[in-house]
């Protein structure tokens, strides 16, 4: 049976919070970004972050996973933030004893490469938090976007329901690190695509699963930290996927995997992510980038009319490698109302 979740509990203004980098040690290469993240870490949510001998060091998974242990297993730390994600996250688990995780529930956040360990904190019942890296979306050259403030403070600190807005202006583009205008300004937003709504016609409350759809298929690739399909039952299924951009037909076959498997039709709803259409290593045009997305959107819609006809999807959620982002609970419950075509997450 699924697990029943473990919430960590919330915080208080003041309190010690870890900052690791499980996969990509960016602060290592960016560390100008990384202070001005920490600064914001203090400045706008009043608390008081704790690095570890891998947070700015290029580092070796049991390293990593070594730093991880320590942060949960120390009493006076209240919650992890990941600084952002990379490649190479799933060789850490092998080296992670679930039992401080389990002893002392932190809410975990990150999203991206972050996937390998939120999935791994469900498969022990912990639930965690999909979103906010700190040297993205704190050390963000123009501020805080406002999304992640509200989110991120109902997750810490107050708890109760939140609606997820639709962003009007959004943007999938990004500047380079290594540019000292980072520290400063961010890319100029343009209008939001939207949402889309297929099969709106019900309202799913449930805990919720999935993150990064590349990640999560090589999860289930390596099959080791992955549940009896029945226990992913009911839940509500999130998906998003990243700067790589996996072209139409990749997306569906990845999906078709998870339908092959039995997996895909234990999800009534499906949140996606909208997709990120750019990198600035290879800019494309806004033309493009929504071509892109409506041709991720009709692979999506293929897959699940295959293996789950019945299932309800909602498109353009501010949750992914997109600007701004939602902080969405992973273990914890959301609320998919397709007939008020509001999604509110429950913290």
């Amino acid at each position: 049976m699924r697990p029943d979740f473990s919430v960590p509990p919330k915080l208080a203004p003041g309190d010690r919070v870890a900052v690791v980098s499980p996969a990509y040690a960016a602060p290592a290469d960016y560390p100008a970004v990384h202070e001005l993240s920490m600064r914001r870490l203090r400045e706008v949510f009043g608390l008081e972050p704790v690095e570890y001998p891998t947070t700015r060091r290029h580092s070796p998974a049991a390293a990593r996973a070594d730093d991880l242990m320590a942060a949960f297993a120390d009493p006076d730390v209240r919650a992890v933030f990941a600084t952002i994600g990379g490649d190479d996250q799933i060789t850490v688990l092998r080296h992670l004893d679930p039992e401080p995780f389990r002893a002392d529930p932190k809410p975990y956040f990150g999203y991206s490469d972050n996937t390998n360990l939120l999935n791994w904190l469900w498969t022990h019942g912990v639930a965690g938090y999909h979103g906010m890296s700190t040297m993205v979306h704190l050390g963000r050259g123009a501020g805080v976007q406002s999304a992640t403030v509200e989110s991120l403070r109902a997750a810490l600190f107050t708890g109760g329901d939140l609606e997820i807005g639709v962003a009007e202006m959004f943007s999938d583009e990004e500047l380079s690190w290594a540019d000292p205008a980072a520290l400063t300004r961010s890319p100029t937003p343009y209008p939001g695509p939207g949402r889309v709504w297929h099969q709106g016609d019900r309202v799913v409350s449930a805990p919720t699963w999935g993150g990064n759809l590349e990640i999560l298929h090589c999860t289930l690739a390596v099959d080791r930290w992955v549940r009896p399909v029945a226990d992913y039952a009911g839940c509500v299924l999130l998906l998003e996927t990243s700067e790589e951009m996996p072209p139409g037909g990749e997306v569906f076959r990845m999906l078709r995997d998870f339908g092959e498997r039995g997996l895909l039709e234990q999800f009534p709803a499906i949140v996606m992510g909208t997709a990120k259409g750019t990198v600035f290593t290879d800019p494309r045009p806004v033309a493009e980038r929504t071509r892109y997305r409506d041709e991720q959107r009709a692979a999506v819609l293929r897959a699940v009319e295959t293996y789950n006809p019945g299932a309800m999807v909602v498109f353009g959620v501010d949750f992914g490698h997109t600007d701004p982002q939602w902080v969405l609970p992973y273990g914890g419950r959301l609320t998919v109302d397709g007939t008020a075509r509001r999604v509110i997450a429950h913290f």
